[in-house]
């Protein structure tokens, strides 16, 4: 048993020390829009207008000379965005993106919501404005089609584009990965019996597939800071449920490794190890993890 604990220790150590100096102080809500149709190399720039005055650090003009703001872009692009007049009263918040060469305007830090989305296109000299727009997720997705829009209207149409392929994807590889994490801990316990590893499979896949779609359903709902918090407490009843299913049932399928107190250590040393390299791979992959 001295041995599993050193291993449990050992593991504690290695896998914590990177996540203090790596952890996030908490993401925020994004708004991220993709432009379609619009010929490669037209110059065109946008923005999203504001209902609210300010959000988070963005904020619009106050009308006192010096108070401008245009760190990343001329104040002749800052004075055409200042100097559009919405028919709503929404507000330009003095934030501006080059969206000539990405096609795509991502406002990453407290975007506004509800907000409009709004164009300028210098080569005309024209605007295009959507209609009011809000936040559906916590990090929203959308797409204008903008083949058909550069009409006399100048009216911007906008489709909700959550990318759920994706998000399909990420889930399947967290829960395989997860599955070969704790089989391969099983291994460094003992457990390697063909009958055993299906058994620890079968139950991984229940668990697993339980706790990535409710946390995939909390940061779609809440966002990133939300879905660490209930990893962790998540993590902590996974690990009761699987601690306590091999207690009982492991002995069945594994008469060489039998032993409540081997079946407790390894349930813990499975679910540590997972979480930890999960978080690593979040770190390096986060697209997926």
């Amino acid at each position: 048993m001295k041995r599993y604990l050193t291993f449990l220790l050992c593991f504690i150590i290695i896998f914590s020390l990177p996540f203090a100096v790596s952890a996030d102080a908490g993401p925020k809500p994004s708004v991220n829009i993709t432009f379609k149709g619009v010929e490669s190399g037209t110059e065109y720039y946008g923005t999203l207008l504001s209902e609210r005055e300010s959000t988070g650090p963005s904020s619009a003009w106050d009308g006192i000379a010096g108070h401008e703001r245009h760190y990343d872009y001329s104040k002749e692009l800052w004075q055409i965005f200042a100097d559009y007049k919405d028919a709503d009263g929404y507000y330009f918040l003095q934030e501006v993106w080059d969206c000539t060469r990405t096609n795509q305007l991502n406002w990453t830090y407290y975007p506004p919501s509800p907000f409009k989305i709004l164009l300028y296109f210098p080569e005309t000299n024209t605007y295009y404005v959507s209609d009011i727009y809000e936040r559906y997720a916590f990090d929203s997705y959308y797409t204008v089609d903008l083949t058909d829009n550069f009409r006399t209207d100048k009216l911007i149409v906008a489709e909700k584009s959550y990318d759920f392929t994706w998000e399909t994807i990420s889930l399947a590889s967290r829960i395989v990965a997860t599955i070969l994490i704790e089989i391969a801990i099983a291994f460094i316990f003992g457990y390697r019996e063909k009958r055993t590893l299906t058994f620890i499979a079968a139950v991984n896949v229940i668990t697993q597939v339980a706790l990535n779609l409710m946390l995939n359903l909390i940061n779609y709902i809440m966002g990133g800071m939300a879905y660490f918090i209930f990893l962790m407490l998540l993590e902590i009843v996974v690990f009761g449920i699987e601690a306590l299913v091999y207690l009982l049932l492991i002995g069945r399928f594994s008469k060489k490794t039998a032993g409540k107190g081997r079946a407790a250590a390894y349930a813990f040393a499975a679910n540590l190890a997972s979480f930890a390299i999960g978080l690593w791979l979040a770190i390096k992959i986060p697209g997926i993890f």
